[in-house]
C-alpha cells in the first residue's frame, strides 16, 4: 500500500474524529469518557486496511475516501412512505421507528407494554437512569480494538435502550426500524440499540434496517445484549439496505448461568456489508444460538465473521450460516470458536453453507476452532456448492 494511500486513510480518520468531537452531547460525565476514549481509540485504530488478517477480504478503500457528513433530518411524511409495503418495516408489533438515526415518535408505538420492561430511547435513558446504564453500555462491544465499534461510541447519542426487569415475560416482540436515506453528500448514521435483561426474564428484539433511495451512505450500528441468570432472549437483526450503501454493524451478546440468547442476522441487501457478531458465555450452562442467512447479487460484497465465546464449564453453542450468491457477487465467512481453559464439558457446533448461482460468484470460507480445554466436543464444517443443472431439469 503506498504511502500516499495510508496519509490519505489517516486524514479520512482524522476528520471523522474531529466531526465527532463536534457532535451533540450532553450526557452524563461517564458517558463523556466513553465518548472521548472512544474518539482517541478511532484515531489509533482508523480504517482497517487489507494487511490486516481480519479484513484481509474485505477493501474499505473507497469508504476511507468519502468525506462523510451527518445524515440530514427525515420528514414523517418521507419515513412513513417507506414504511408503507415494506415487510421489515412494519410487523405489527411495538416498534421504534428511526429515520437517518433521529426518532421519529410519530410513527412509533410503544405504548401498553407490561409492567417490566421499559423501552427508551438512549438520550432518554441516559437522562433519566444514567447511572444504571454504566454497567452495561459500551461493556461488551470492544471499542478499544474494534475501530467501527470506537466509531460508533464517539458518534452515541441515538438509539434504544431495552431493559426487562427480573423475571418479567414479555410476550409480544419490540421491532426497532431504522429507516436510512441518503442525500446529494455521502451522509453517516451510528445508532446503538441496548438489551439488558435481569435474571429469569425473557424478551424478544427484532431489529430492521432499510435503504432508502440510491444515494451512498454509511450506516454504522452497534448493538449490545446482557443476558443474566437464566434469562431468554432473542434477537433479530433484518438488512436491506440500498445498493450504494455501507452498512458495518456489530453485535455482542453476553450471557451468565444458565441464560439462553439466540442472535440472527440475515442480510438480502447493500453494497458492502460487514457483519461482525460476537457472543460471550461467562456463566455455567448458558446455550448460545448464531444464525445467519444472506441472499447477494450484482457486484456486491458481505463480509460475515462471527465469533463465540466458552469462558465457563458446561455451555452448548451452536452456529448455523447458510448464504446465496449471485452474479458477481463476493461473499467471506469467517467464524471462531473459543473455549477457554477451564471450560470443560463445552459442546460447540458450527456450520456454514453456502450456494452459487453464478460461474462469477465468490465466496470465502473460514471456520475455525481454537481450544484450551481439553474435555470438549467442537466440530465444524463448510460447504460450498452449485445447483446441479440435472436437477434443474
Amino acid at each position: 500500500m503506498t504511502e500516499a494511500v495510508l496519509n490519505a486513510r489517516e486524514a479520512a480518520a482524522s476528520r471523522l474524529v474531529e466531526l465527532a468531537s463536534r457532535s451533540a452531547a450532553g450526557g452524563p460525565d461517564w458517558f463523556e469518557t466513553l465518548r472521548r476514549e472512544a474518539r482517541e481509540s478511532f484515531a489509533r485504530l482508523g480504517f482497517p486496511t487489507r494487511r490486516e488478517e481480519g479484513w484481509r477480504l474485505t477493501d474499505l478503500s473507497r469508504l476511507a475516501s468519502l468525506d462523510f457528513v451527518p445524515a440530514p433530518a427525515v420528514s414523517t411524511e418521507a419515513a412513513t412512505a417507506a414504511m408503507k409495503g415494506n415487510r421489515f418495516a412494519d410487523l405489527g408489533c411495538p416498534r421504534l421507528v428511526f429515520g437517518n438515526g433521529r426518532f421519529l415518535g410519530g410513527l412509533s408505538r410503544i405504548s401498553g407494554l407490561p409492567t417490566g420492561i421499559r423501552v427508551d430511547t438512549l438520550d432518554v435513558a441516559l437522562r433519566e437512569n444514567g447511572a444504571g446504564l454504566s454497567e452495561h453500555l459500551a461493556r461488551y462491544a470492544g471499542f478499544r480494538e474494534h475501530p467501527f465499534s470506537a466509531l460508533n461510541l464517539a458518534f452515541a447519542g441515538e438509539g434504544v435502550v431495552v431493559r426487562v426487569a427480573r423475571g418479567t415475560v414479555v410476550e409480544e416482540p419490540i421491532q426497532i426500524v431504522f429507516l436510512n436515506f441518503g442525500s446529494a453528500e455521502p451522509t453517516m448514521m451510528n445508532p446503538r440499540v441496548l438489551i439488558v435483561a435481569e435474571a429469569s426474564s425473557e424478551v424478544r428484539v427484532i431489529e430492521s434496517h432499510v435503504g432508502v433511495g440510491d444515494e451512498v451512505y454509511f450506516n454504522n450500528p452497534v448493538t449490545e445484549a446482557f443476558a443474566g441468570d437464566g434469562a431468554v432472549i432473542d434477537y433479530y437483526k433484518f438488512q436491506q439496505e440500498s445498493d450504494r450503501s455501507f452498512h458495518l454493524g456489530t453485535v455482542e451478546t453476553h450471557q451468565l448461568r444458565s441464560s439462553n440468547v439466540r442472535s440472527s442476522v440475515i442480510t438480502l441487501g447493500g453494497g458492502l456489508i460487514r457483519n461482525d457478531t460476537g457472543a460471550t458465555l461467562n456463566g455455567e450452562g448458558g446455550w448460545s444460538e448464531l444464525d445467519g442467512l444472506f441472499l447477494v447479487g450484482d457486484d456486491h460484497h458481505l463480509d460475515n465473521f462471527t465469533r463465540i465465546e466458552h469462558l465457563k464449564p458446561h455451555c452448548d453453542s451452536r452456529e448455523i450460516y447458510k448464504g446465496i450468491l449471485m452474479d458477481r457477487a463476493t461473499g467471506v465467512f469467517r467464524g471462531r470458536i473459543l473455549v477457554a481453559k477451564g471450560a470443560q464439558k463445552t459442546d460447540s457446533k458450527q456450520t456454514n453453507n453456502n450456494l452459487l448461482l453464478s460461474d462469477h460468484a465468490q465466496i470465502n470460507t473460514n471456520p475455525q476452532l481454537e481450544i484450551y480445554a481439553d474435555d470438549v466436543k467442537c466440530t465444524h464444517g463448510a460447504t460450498i456448492g452449485q445447483l446441479d443443472a440435472d436437477a434443474i431439469f
